[in-house]
């Protein structure tokens, strides 16, 4: 970790700046990839499975009975922490739900919105080092209470070809439709493109590495939507003299255990805290078992002393992180000048991971940055406002003329004279 003590201002962009790769050879085998999928469907899919994932696959589809032995591998104890965190996550997004107004924009004008569901969504979930059954919960969840008719679910098999449990599990808990076993790029594929098994879908959600990253924004240019840009996980620490050293540390790590390209921040107003986090952040890092990944990515990461609270949050909001924790005495005060951030935890107790797991927000965020435009996942990311206007003969008298003139200004004589028709017919 790299220490940096009362930078000044012209030294931000360089404390903010994330770890850049060479994309060039990465996109172009993306690019194959895609292609070679779209072409040949399942048959590709299960090809790229055996070459990266190391499985042989009959059938991409999840069985039912695939998924009954998992609901048999999971302890009791882990499932009724996916139906907690299930539960808590279902009451958050629930409360988001839209209710649309009709609107009288002038006598005889009346508008409105109506919410809905975009039909079919795909979900990747990566399974690699680290298979996130947190995030089934995370985007099915909310895709179910939006509505979604169709809810598929891709996600890589282990080298025998079966799919972590507790994915299985969670995804019966949240209510996925279909379950497929592909993992990287040529899931993404699948999704987009649809294949002989794998259902096209309208919409792309989850998380996953630069291949996974660099797949979903190439079919986003013509084929899906998807659901935000994003890179490699991160968090940001604002801390003072009252923080307490040990939580600061293991909030840091919980971040950098996420991969060698991930980076954590500390920004404090106290000389004598950054020592003391400093001691806790190697004394941690000693006992994880995924300390050599979490070495790796405090490479990418530093310290940051500073001079004021007000300081401290200009630099965060230049930094825009992905997830904010505020360790301070007057967190709430601060927390009102939050203004480019993923999610933000506010006192001690609000440690990154509950957001992770169980308290009920959604843990898919904007990443490298992306805060400063992207908001994470919502309900609304599930659905699309439709707008419904309706006028009658009084509306055309009161925004008729107004349009004829404003077309006329345009060049579009067709616009015109689509009110004008109107306009005469009405009864003098």
């Amino acid at each position: 970790m790299r220490i940096i003590k009362y930078p000044k201002q012209e030294q931000w962009s360089k404390i903010v700046e994330r770890p850049r790769l060479d994309l060039t050879k990465l996109n172009a085998t993306v690019s194959s990839v895609l292609a070679d999928v779209k072409q040949r469907g399942d048959a590709a899919v299960k090809e790229y499975e055996e070459k990266f994932d190391k499985a042989v696959l009959t059938s991409l589809a999840v069985t039912e009975q695939e998924m009954e032995e998992a609901e048999l591998l999971i302890s009791d104890e882990l499932k009724d922490a996916i139906i907690l965190a299930h539960h808590n996550i279902k009451v958050f997004h629930i409360s988001q739900r839209f209710v649309g107004q009709k609107i009288k924009t002038q006598e005889g004008v009346t508008c409105w919105q109506k919410s809905v569901a975009i039909e079919k969504v795909g979900l990747y979930i990566p399974g690699g080092t680290a298979p996130l059954f947190s995030t089934v919960l995370m985007l099915a969840t909310p895709a179910k209470i939006a509505g979604c008719k169709e809810i598929v679910l891709c996600t890589p098999p282990n080298k025998e070809g079966k799919v972590n449990p507790a994915i299985l599990y969670a995804a019966r808990v949240a209510g996925v439709s279909k379950i497929f076993k592909a993992g990287g790029v040529q899931a993404v594929g699948a999704m987009a493109y649809g294949t002989e098994s794998v259902p096209k879908v309208f919409k792309i959600f989850g998380p996953g590495n630069q291949y996974v990253m660099a797949a979903k924004q190439q079919v986003s240019l013509d084929e899906v939507a998807i659901d935000m840009p994003a890179g490699p996980s991160e968090v940001c620490v604002l801390a003072d003299e009252t923080a307490n050293a040990e939580f600061v540390a293991a909030d840091l790590l919980s971040q950098a255990e996420h991969g060698i390209d991930s980076q954590v921040l500390l920004i404090t107003t106290s000389e004598s805290k950054l020592e003391e986090i400093h001691q806790q952040v190697d004394k941690q890092l000693e006992e994880l078992p995924r300390k050599e990944i979490a070495s790796k990515a405090l490479e990418n990461s530093c310290y940051v002393l500073v001079s004021t609270a007000d300081e401290m949050m200009e630099l965060t909001n230049c930094y825009a992180p992905e997830h904010l924790v505020i360790q301070t005495k007057d967190y709430e005060q601060l927390a009102e000048k939050v203004i480019n951030a993923g999610s933000v935890f506010l006192g001690p107790y609000a440690c990154e991971s509950a957001g992770d797991y169980a308290s009920g927000t959604n843990h898919t965020l904007p990443t490298h940055g992306y805060a400063t435009a992207y908001n994470g996942v919502n309900l609304d990311s599930y659905c699309r406002k439709i707008t419904f206007q309706h006028l009658t003969e009084e509306g055309i008298r009161h925004i008729g003329h107004a349009v004829e003139l404003m077309a006329e200004a345009e060049q579009l004589d067709a616009h015109k004279n689509a009110m004008s028709v109107r306009i005469k017919s009405l009864p003098q």
